[in-house]
């Protein structure tokens, strides 16, 4: 299955700067089959991780963790950028692999010991899964994994938050 996912992922030179391979995820999700699939198999990730909740960064994360919390009859919480959220936030800072920004989320969003998992659709830098991290902790949840559809090992993402539990569909190694 995992070639399957990869012939499905778009690999983009270039964007959005030079020397970067953007990974786009959008042949995939116009595959409505294979979407559910790639669905499915978060979802059987954070039910064995036993989640609460699930939270997804802006804004991929929407896409890839909404339809999870779905199949799960679980909540969302949505990590937006700065500003977007209507209510008292926190916020925690990250530094991308060609930028920085930040995330924040309802200070009510998550629950005191709330069992979290993250999706998104790409694990790089780890500096998005940090800043969620922070969040989640700063609100009282407990992160008890990590699910993408892509990561890039060579960017050792992974070894930044070696205390998180990760799962990704396909792994691409170089350029």
């Amino acid at each position: 299955m995992t070639n399957v996912f990869k012939e499905h992922i778009a690999s983009v030179q270039d964007f959005p700067n030079k020397g970067i391979v953007f990974r786009d995820i959008t042949p995939l999700l116009q595959d409505g089959e294979l979407y559910r699939k790639a669905t499915h198999e978060l979802a059987e990730y954070a039910k064995s991780k036993k989640a609460d909740v699930i939270v997804g960064p802006e804004a991929r994360g929407f896409i890839v963790g909404c339809p999870v919390a779905i199949e799960l009859g679980i909540g969302f919480v949505p990590a937006r950028k700065p500003h977007k959220l209507p209510r008292e936030v926190e916020r925690a800072s990250y530094d991308l692999e060609y930028g920085s920004n930040s995330l924040e989320m309802h200070k009510d969003a998550i629950k005191p010991g709330q069992r979290v998992v993250v999706c998104d659709d790409l694990l790089a830098t780890a500096g998005t899964l940090r800043a969620s991290k922070q969040l989640i902790e700063n609100l009282g949840g407990k992160l008890v994994g990590a699910a993408f559809y892509i990561e890039l090992p060579d960017l050792k993402g992974h070894e930044k938050l070696p205390d998180i539990d990760i799962y990704s569909l396909v792994q691409y190694h170089g350029a």
